[in-house]
């Protein structure tokens, strides 16, 4: 069943992805590249964890 009803919990994970790419560029410019790379790929995980679950199925049913 698909809800287009505009989602705030995705949209705030989106926003604070891209501030995370944005920080993550100064970040290398610093040459901090482990902890650059390490923030990158933990905050932009949380919004494909937020997605998996919004979208997710039920294994149960009635």
């Amino acid at each position: 069943m698909r809800n287009d009803k505009e989602n705030v919990i995705i949209e705030k994970t989106i926003n604070f992805s891209l501030s995370i790419i944005q920080y993550c560029e100064v970040l290398e410019q610093d040459r901090k590249y482990v902890i650059a790379k390490q923030l990158l790929r933990t905050a932009t995980s949380i919004g494909a964890n937020v997605f998996e679950a919004q979208n997710a199925e039920t294994l149960f049913t009635k």
